[in-house]
């Protein structure tokens, strides 16, 4: 009887070791993943103007490099918008170097599309150059 206990009580705190383990993983780090796509804004907005659902499966939460030019700079909350379409919320502060109509490349996590602000989003985004 005591054995069956032992077995059971070191069954349940593995479950529950596992199930911290799983519930509290460490989180990505967008700036040191490589990119899953390549892609100008333009290019985007056609895929997504072609299918959007097919093209949210392709590019959601995955890490990208968009080429753009800027077109709007927020620093007050370290977001830029490229191509008039594209809004790129920064991990960091804005460095002071770049600005409007600078052509960029970003690295960062595609969110998707906003419907009502007619926009894609991407954020712990990354200057490439």
């Amino acid at each position: 009887m005591k054995k069956k206990l032992l077995i059971f009580v070191l069954l349940v705190v593995a479950v529950l070791i596992g199930g911290y383990f799983y519930a509290y993983k460490g989180h990505r780090d967008i700036a040191s993943e490589a990119a899953d796509f390549e892609i100008t804004v333009n290019d985007l907005s056609q895929a997504f103007s072609e299918n959007d659902s097919l093209a949210n499966a392709k590019y959601a939460d995955k890490t990208i490099h968009i080429y753009g030019k800027i077109t709007q700079i927020d620093l007050s909350s370290s977001t830029i918008v490229v191509d008039e379409k594209l809004s790129a919320v920064f991990a960091d502060s804005i460095l002071p170097q770049i600005k409007v109509k600078d052509e960029v490349t970003i690295k960062g996590r595609f969110v998707g599309y906003d419907d009502l602000l007619e926009e894609f989003k991407m954020d712990q985004v990354t200057l490439v150059k």
